[in-house]
């Protein structure tokens, strides 16, 4: 099948949150998340939770490089109580818009559904904090929306998100170098592929496992009873990001004259994109199928990127 890049809604909350805070100056969303080298692999985390991002990956793993890569720097702030992390938040909004995250997603009762805590993590844009309560730029889909200051204070303490720091904070974002967006990706090439190679995790719990492995090991667990929790986490939010994610990955290999490395990574989002309809429907044993045959791409990405780095 021809490659056809991805234009649409989807869970890119820190891609979308960087991009408005660069503003005109910002790559498209698909080169930056491209630069976080969140497409470069798979893992399993715990043996039981499985995301379509690097072994030993997190979001905060990727900012700094990515923006590095695109000729960026900002200032990272981090409080001990809610009452000195408003203080620097509104301090901040003095100067202008503020990058907020990782907070959890279920306490954004701006959201419909969200009743409290659902261990999933999310980014927003801070525009002010005014009698209302504050008011922002959420990414899921819901510009100039408001959430009372209490809220939103719960849900940046992100107590029950597996990485990070409560009360995070980006400002200052400077741009120090313009970098066109080939060299962007061009740039990003080592990191994809120190993490794809699974050498160099920084956020491994105990019985997580990655790529090929991970899988497979999916795949029996589907095969052996989905539980509601997990074939909802999946059909919700891992495969919509994860084949989105290997779409724009392709589309930026491609971009740079990888072809063998756009075309694995083209066929690795088809292949995640199909497990939306049977995990949805409760054809297991077809999404598990699926999975195995996903499993083998990822050394054969890894070897083209490989190849891509040694002739560039």
């Amino acid at each position: 099948m021809k490659h056809v890049p991805y234009v649409g809604s989807g869970p890119y909350c820190y891609a979308n949150s960087f991009a408005m805070m660069l503003g005109v100056d910002a790559p498209s969303t698909v080169t930056i998340e491209f630069a976080t080298s969140s497409p470069f692999g798979m893992q399993l985390l715990g043996g039981t939770l499985p995301f379509f991002d690097p072994y030993g990956w997190t979001p905060e793993a990727g900012f700094d490089a990515a923006l590095d890569a695109m000729g960026w720097i900002s200032a990272v702030t981090k409080s001990n109580s809610k009452e000195d992390a408003l203080a620097q938040l509104e301090l901040a909004l003095s100067e202008g818009p503020v990058w907020v995250g990782p907070v959890e997603m279920g306490h954004l009762r701006h959201q419909p559904g969200m009743n409290g805590p659902i261990g999933a993590d999310h980014y927003l844009v801070v525009l002010a904090v005014d009698d209302e309560g504050v008011r922002m730029h959420d990414p899921q889909g819901y510009p100039f929306s408001t959430l009372p200051l209490d809220d939103f204070l719960t849900a940046w303490r992100a107590e029950t998100i597996d990485y990070g720091d409560s009360f995070t904070m980006r400002t200052d974002f400077r741009r120090v170098q313009v970098v066109q967006e080939d060299d962007v990706i061009r740039a990003s090439l080592p990191a994809a592929l120190r993490w794809l190679s699974m050498k160099h995790p920084q956020h491994v719990s105990e019985g997580t496992v990655g790529n090929e492995e991970a899988a497979e090991l999916l795949a029996g667990m589907i095969e052996g009873g989905c539980s509601d929790d997990l074939r909802g986490h999946l059909i919700h939010f891992a495969v919509r990001v994860g084949a989105r994610r290997l779409a724009d990955a392709a589309t930026c290999l491609a971009r740079v004259g990888g072809a063998e490395a756009a075309k694995i990574a083209s066929n690795q989002a088809l292949l995640i994109g199909s497990l939306q309809y049977p995990l949805a429907v409760g054809r297991d044993a077809e999404a598990a199928a699926i999975l195995r045959q996903l499993a083998p791409g990822y050394s054969q990405l890894l070897g083209a990127l490989q190849g891509l780095s040694q002739n560039p």
